[in-house]
Parts: structure tokens; C-alpha cells; sequence
């Protein structure tokens, strides 16, 4: 799938025009839409579009880390900017619909639908409205029988990715929303994508299991999908008045590296409260801090794709803090 394919379907394109020509530089800058600060006073600077489509999964099997925020707020902050998202919900929760919008009782057709009943992805996706270029296919409850379901089913594990092939409409980034597990589901969506995003939690728990996702992201990679990497650490709940957020930071620094993203995410109210509103931060309160550190974190994702380097002056950074007597944390890498 190309993002530079200018096809007409079923919805509305709410970018209008051509995509840019294989002959034109990629990072062509966006129209940035009004009332996006970088920070208080100053206007966000536009985020290029890729040049083909990025399909990455945000995973992590350890339940709360901010997968689902993670995943909402990214999208929000990448549509904000001129690009065409789809976020694909397949926990069985369905937060990422209610952080959305997007209704998904057990009546809608949801991502289920396109798994086990062969529906197109075309047919279930819905646009998010208070974002322009911004979509969803929605999870039901449904969802939680689909692992067992799965299990009978020929290409049970590519399912998924057949269906992203087929889907005709352009799109810059398709973003999965994973349960936490290592199921069935996360195995379809490690399939159909490219890049893997972990959100880690800056607690002590932090690196905890890790080590199995990763040896999950090398047995898909060996066996199903190549092309399948870990692209990006995003470190979220960052706590900077504590001394053990500082030390998960530089843990998870020293292990992975180039990988991890020099902005992370702070905790903050606005950004717990936004679902409630059936809103992502960067709608819901476009100031906040949470929102501008999205904002950041989707502006160095859109850098890194194009290899354009990052200028991380405005990102909340974390720093290193040298302990003599630090425990590790990284046992479940071991």
C-alpha cells in the first residue's frame, strides 16, 4: 500500500489532491492546522508525510503501560499535522474506540467482523469527527472469542495483514492497538506490520516480561514477517519528582539505545481524563503538558521515518542519573 495513491473509495478523503510523486522530496511540509502550540506562544511546525505507508503496532504485553493512549494520542497528534491515520483497535476493550469516539456496541461492525467473517476493512472503518483525517476500525466484545475462533481458521496468523493489503484508501500511518497478551491477536498484528512501538511505564516493573514480547517480535520475524522491527521505546508515566522514573529511564536507555525516544511522556490528569469526553488529549486540552509531549513524541516518529535528524530543544527529555548502588531491572531480558 502506497500513501502516495490518490484512489477514490467509499469515504470521504478529507485531504484533498494528488499524494506527492516518487520524484518529489518526502518531507514536503503539512499545513499545520490553528491552535496546535509546541509549546505556550509559539505554533507547532509541520510533520512530513511518509512515502509510503507506515504500519506500526503498539504493544506490550504488560497490562497499564499506556498502549491505548499511547496509541490514540500519536494518531491525534500525526492527523492534527496533514497526515491520513488509521488506528485498528483490537483489544477487545474497545478503549481506543471510546478515546475516539467511535461507537462500538456489539451491533457495529468491528474489526471481529474482518478477522474471522472475511468483512473488507473498508466496510467497518469509521472516521473519527473531531479530527480530520483521522479514522478507526472499532473492537466489540466480540473480539474476545476471536482467539479461539482464530485457532481453526486457515492464515489464521495473517488475517489481518490480508486485509490491510486489500484496503484501497491512502493512508500515512496505520497504528494497532495490541491487547496485553501474546495471543493470537498481537501475532496478527506483528504480521501486518513493519514497526513495533513499546510503550514502557517509568515503574519498577518496568522492564518486566519484555524479554518475551521481543523473542515473540524475533520468532515472527523469522518465520512470517522479515520485515518486522522495533523501531521505537516510548517511555510514558515519567514521574520527574521521583528518583526510581529516572533510573527506569536510564535502564531502559542503556538497553535499547537509539531505539528509545528522547521525548517521554509525563503523567498527567488531562491526559487520564480526556477519554471520558470521548476525546484524545490534543482535543481535549491542546495546551496541557500531555498533549504537547504527544505532540513531540508524533514530531520525532515523523523525523525518524524519513531519516531527518531530530531537534529535541523543546522535548521533555530525561535525564541520566548515575546510582552507584542501582538495582537492575532488566531480569525479564535475561
Amino acid at each position: 500500500m502506497r500513501s502516495d495513491a490518490n484512489i477514490a473509495g467509499p469515504m470521504t478523503d478529507p485531504v484533498p489532491g494528488p499524494r506527492p510523486a516518487d520524484s518529489e522530496p518526502v518531507a514536503v511540509p503539512a499545513p499545520v492546522p490553528a491552535g496546535l502550540p509546541v509549546s505556550r506562544g509559539t505554533v507547532a511546525p509541520p510533520m512530513p508525510r511518509p512515502e509510503q505507508t507506515r504500519v506500526m503496532v503498539v504493544a506490550n504485553q504488560k497490562g497499564g503501560v499506556g498502549k491505548t493512549t499511547t496509541t490514540v494520542n500519536l494518531a491525534a497528534s500525526l492527523a492534527l499535522h496533514g497526515n491520513r491515520v488509521l488506528v485498528i483497535d483490537l483489544d477487545p476493550q474497545g478503549n481506543a474506540s471510546t478515546a475516539l469516539g467511535i461507537d462500538h456496541h456489539a451491533d457495529v461492525p468491528s474489526i471481529y467482523d474482518v478477522l474471522v467473517d472475511n468483512k473488507q476493512l473498508s466496510d467497518v472503518v469509521q472516521p473519527v469527527t473531531e479530527v480530520e483525517g483521522l479514522f478507526c476500525a472499532p473492537a466489540t466484545i466480540d473480539l474476545a472469542g476471536a482467539e479461539i475462533e482464530l485457532v481453526s481458521l486457515v492464515a489464521r496468523e495473517s488475517r489481518l495483514d490480508r486485509a490491510i493489503k486489500a484496503y484501497q484508501q491512502p493512508l500515512d500511518y496505520i497504528l494497532i492497538d495490541c491487547p496485553p497478551s501474546l495471543g493470537l491477536l498481537t501475532v496478527n498484528a506483528l504480521v501486518a506490520g513493519a514497526e513495533v512501538l513499546i510503550p514502557i511505564q517509568c515503574e519498577y516493573y518496568a522492564l518486566e516480561g519484555l524479554g518475551q514480547l521481543l523473542r515473540n517480535v524475533e520468532l515472527v520475524r523469522g518465520h512470517l514477517n522479515p520485515k518486522l522491527h522495533v523501531s521505537t521505546i516510548l517511555l510514558t508515566m515519567y514521574d520527574g519528582r521521583t528518583r526510581l522514573a529516572s533510573q527506569v529511564a536510564d535502564e531502559v536507555r542503556t538497553h535499547f539505545g537509539q531505539e528509545v525516544l528522547r521525548t517521554s511522556i509525563p503523567r498527567s490528569v488531562r491526559i487520564s481524563e480526556a477519554p471520558s469526553y470521548g476525546q484524545t488529549v490534543l482535543t481535549y486540552d491542546p495546551g496541557s503538558s500531555g498533549a504537547l509531549s504527544y505532540l513531540e513524541a508524533a514530531r520525532e516518529i515523523a523525523l525518524r521515518g524519513i531519516g531527518v535528524h531530530y531537534d529535541g530543544t523543546r522535548a521533555h527529555t530525561v535525564g541520566r542519573q548515575q546510582q552507584q548502588d542501582q538495582h537492575s531491572m532488566s531480569e525479564g531480558l535475561q
